[in-house]
This record gives structure tokens, C-alpha cells and sequence, in this order.
């Protein structure tokens, strides 16, 4: 299925989207939160790593691989490998992103894994790993035959579809849990902080909508290997 509207217009203000995601997670965690760090006494500065690479990794960096296909105008050999150092850039962030977040309740004797956005961001995890071994099997190296790729694309854009949405929910639920921790702890419910986490987790959905049109649009040049399948 495609929408009949060339996927470049979407493609850039998506990229604007996410440069401003980008910038709304890091003021929210540097100025808001005190800041970033592996090592440090203070251990709510660990935990501040975890949305950060979480939304930068795969909300951000994995619709950017998604839309790769789509709107970049140039060879399919080209594009398969910017969609796959991209995925892969993504899957490390958001390793280490989810490490953070273990590393702070443990350093700070807090329960692990109670939560459904801990349970769903796993799954994630897991999904994503899966989807990017199979998909440098398949389609980069040692790379199946012709008729294994074309039998596994619509599958592979299926999946990856699937989890890159279970992804951008789970952000939303992330979001929603620490503004929730926060204001239980006391942050004002109409302060500046609130409405800026709200307003990156607004801007969190209008980008993966934005992808989606993007992914749903005419790309520069069809081959077989883009997210027409879909």
C-alpha cells in the first residue's frame, strides 16, 4: 500500500522532528535533570542516560533507518547500508540506554523489571536484535538467494514495522512513569518541566506519524528492497 505523494517532503520534516526530539530530551535531562553520567554519587544523573538513548537510539535513529529507503535518493547498495549501520547505531543506544537504567536501580537498591514499560522495552530490545541479525543475513551477508529475499521482504517490513510501533509506545509509557515518579515526588503539575516532557512525548508521536508517511509514500526511486510493501 502507498499514498500517492513523493515521501521526500515527509522525509524532511520528519528529520526536523527529530532534531527537535532531540533537543527537548536533552534539555529536559541536562538543564531540568542535572545532567549525564555513567559514574557518579549522585545516581538520578545515570538514569538520565536512559531516555536519552532510548529516544535517541530507537525512536530517532530507527525511523531514520525505516525512512532511508524512502528518501534518500541514492543506490540501493548505498541505502541498504545506511539502513543498516543506522539500525545497528540504534540497537547499541539502546543497549547501553537500558543498561543505564540497571545500572542506576542497582546502584541506588531499586527493584528491576516491575514495570510494563521495563517488560515492553525488553521485548524491544530483543525484537530489534532479532530483526537486524536476520536482516544482515538475509539481505547484506552472507545474503539468501533471490527468491529467500523476496519471500522474507513484506515479513521483514512487517516486523520491523511492528516493532519499531511497539518502540515509540513504549517511549510514551516511559515518558509517562517518570513525569508520574516526579510529580509524586513533588514537581509542580503545570511547572515548565511537566509541560516540556509532555510536549517531547507529543512530538515523540507526530514523528512516528511522519515516518509512516514517509515509509506509506512514493519513494525517489523504486527497487526491491524499499518499504512499498507495506
Amino acid at each position: 500500500m502507498a499514498i500517492a505523494a513523493k515521501a521526500l517532503p515527509f522525509s524532511f520534516v520528519a528529520h526536523v522532528i527529530a532534531l527537535v526530539l532531540a533537543v527537548l530530551v536533552l534539555v529536559w535531562n541536562i538543564h531540568f535533570r542535572g545532567g549525564l553520567a555513567w559514574e557518579d554519587t549522585n545516581k538520578n544523573l545515570i538514569f538520565n542516560l536512559h531516555p536519552v538513548l532510548m529516544l535517541i537510539g530507537f525512536v530517532i535513529l530507527g525511523g531514520e533507518a525505516i525512512m532511508s529507503y524512502k528518501s534518500l535518493p541514492l543506490k540501493k547498495e548505498v541505502k541498504k547500508v545506511i539502513h543498516l549501520v543506522l539500525h545497528a547505531i540504534a540497537l547499541v543506544l539502546g543497549i547501553v540506554g537500558i543498561c543505564a537504567a540497571f545500572k542506576n536501580h542497582n546502584e541506588s537498591g531499586l527493584a528491576n523489571l516491575y514495570s510494563l514499560h521495563s517488560w515492553i522495552g525488553i521485548g524491544v530490545a530483543v525484537l530489534y536484535g532479532i530483526q537486524w541479525v536476520y536482516g544482515f543475513v538475509v539481505f547484506f551477508y552472507p545474503g539468501g538467494t533471490a527468491d529467500i529475499r523476496r519471500e522474507s521482504l513484506p515479513w521483514h517490513v512487517l516486523f520491523g514495522t511492528f516493532v519499531y510501533i511497539l518502540a515509540v509506545a513504549n517511549a510514551l509509557l516511559g515518558f509517562l512513569e517518570k513525569l508520574t515518579f516526579l510529580e509524586n515526588s513533588g514537581l509542580d503539575k503545570y511547572g515548565s518541566e511537566a509541560f516540556l516532557v509532555n510536549f517531547t512525548a507529543i512530538a515523540t508521536v507526530i514523528y512516528g506519524v511522519f515516518v509512516f508517511l514517509t515509509i506509506l509514500s512514493q519513494a525517489h526511486t523504486e527497487d526491491d528492497h524499499s518499504y512499498s510493501a507495506i
